[in-house]
């Protein structure tokens, strides 16, 4: 799988490296005064500094659970999840929606947990109990 890149916006750079370096523990590749590359699991991501007011997310209902919307993250195998839950529990981390289990039974049946960065982008980070069943409907 080709890896993925994403730009976006944050307020402040040395909270945008604590957080995804410190905190995720993303290795941090090239960067300026103005922005920051992170290896997000393989992925490429660039945190932008900008002066423009955040925008708060629109919420859309999943499963009985209000998602933040937009959002980006990473599927992890289920034990990498489970660990990383773990970790940012363990760091006290604010939870916009907890670790757990959504569409339970289901064919869809993963673990997903929502959190923002410090400049308030939304992140999701989930599990397939079979990941063949990612796009399965």
């Amino acid at each position: 799988m080709n890896p993925f890149h994403l730009a976006f916006p944050v307020h402040d750079l040395a909270a945008a490296r604590g957080f995804y370096a410190g905190l995720l523990g993303c290795p941090e590749g090239r960067s300026s005064a103005e922005w920051i590359d992170f290896d997000l699991y393989g992925h490429q991501i660039v945190a932008h500094l900008s002066s423009a007011p955040p925008r708060p997310p629109h919420h859309n209902e999943v499963d009985g659970r209000d998602v933040p919307v937009p959002h980006f993250g990473v599927v992890l195998d289920w034990d990498a999840f489970h660990a990383l839950a773990a970790r940012l529990q363990a760091e006290g981390t604010r939870f916009v929606i907890e670790p757990g289990i959504r569409f339970a039974g289901q064919v869809g049946e993963q673990a997903t947990m929502f959190f923002q960065d410090p400049s308030g982008n939304a992140l999701e980070f989930k599990a397939f109990r079979d990941p063949s069943r990612l796009f399965a409907k």
